[in-house]
Parts: structure tokens; sequence; C-alpha cells
């Protein structure tokens, strides 16, 4: 049985502009999310997000349906988060400051939220604020692992597939960034 993604990709592959625009629709918010809990920023999440889905059009004839889509655009999304990670280091390192943006025009660049009403969108910001700020105390590694596993709901086995490491691998680096995530919530007061 085909899954829904699956003939998306295919009816996408055959030229339909609406089933490119279904996929980017069902994942846009998922892989911004997943952009701005990784690069703490909202310029960074956008970039991740547009080098994304630039990756998958590029590259949606490769997709060969070997594993889940969804394992697919989250294994390219985390490449793309390395590579960001990486350009975003040496630039601070190059230059002696970061490329942080503020917080001025966050609210309208936010994609797929707008139903939201402003508090909910403020709720939400604070809550990924708090979030953003304890995964950036953990590894890359560590901090894709949780990313994959909490937020976006990957099984342990898609999350290997994924980043090209043992189920075990995976597992250890999981365990091991929740009890930071525990000591860190613990000393910043965030948990009860």
């Amino acid at each position: 049985m085909i899954d829904e993604d699956e003939a998306l990709v295919g009816a996408a592959l055959n030229g339909s502009a609406r089933a490119w625009e279904k996929l980017v629709r069902r994942y846009e918010g998922k892989i911004y999310n997943q952009g701005l809990r990784l690069t703490g920023n909202n310029s960074d999440a956008m970039d991740l997000m547009q080098e994304v889905f630039l990756g998958v059009y590029r590259n949606l004839h490769r997709f060969r349906g070997d594993a889940k889509f969804s394992s697919w655009i989250f294994r390219i999304a985390h490449n793309k988060a390395i590579d960001i990670n990486r350009r975003k280091r040496f630039m601070t390192t190059s230059s002696g400051r970061s490329g942080d943006q503020g917080e001025d025009d966050l609210f309208d660049k936010i994609p797929g939220r707008s139903s939201l009403e402003a508090e909910e969108i403020l709720s939400d910001y604070q809550t990924n604020k708090i979030i953003v700020s304890m995964l950036s105390e953990l590894p890359i590694s560590q901090r894709l692992i949780v990313e994959l596993k909490i937020f976006q709901s990957q099984t342990f086995d898609d999350i290997a597939s994924i980043q090209g490491v043992s189920v075990n691998t995976v597992k250890t680096r999981f365990y091991s960034a929740l009890k930071k995530l525990k000591i860190i919530s613990e000393e910043k007061n965030v948990l009860p």
C-alpha cells in the first residue's frame, strides 16, 4: 500500500504543482520549528527551511521509497542543519561576533501559523525560546537526535538511518542528552 506522501511525491514528479505544494505545506512547519530549535534564531531557521525544500525539489527524483518520505526529508534537514551550524561557527570565529537576528520581525515570518491568535504565538515563542536555550547547550549530534525523537516523533531506527549510525549509538546519545537536559533544567529552574 502506497502512503499519502509517496502518492504526493509521485504526482509531483509527474509535474503536479498542487502535489508539490501539499508536500511543502505538510512539512514546512516541522522543518522550520526543527531549524528554530537547532539554530536558535529565526533567520537561520528560515535559511534551513529554504535550503531543505530547495534540496528536496532538486532531488525528488532520487527518492526511491526505501524509507519513509519523512525520514528522507529529515535526513536532508539533518545535513543542512549541520552545514548551517558549521557556517555559523566559522563566521562567529572569523568575525568575532554572532549573526543572530533580533526578534523584531520574528512573527512576520513564521510559516504555517496564520490561524493562531497573537497570544498563542507569543506563548509558543516563549516556550520555544526556553527549549532553544536548553538545546543550545547540547552538542549538535545530541540536539539533532532530541529534535528527531521528541519533536518529529521519529523512531530510533529512523533516526539511525537518517544519521547513518547504529541504533545503539542513537539511544546512547539520546539518553545522555536527556540527562544533560535534566541537569540544565534544574540549573535554570525550568522544571517544578
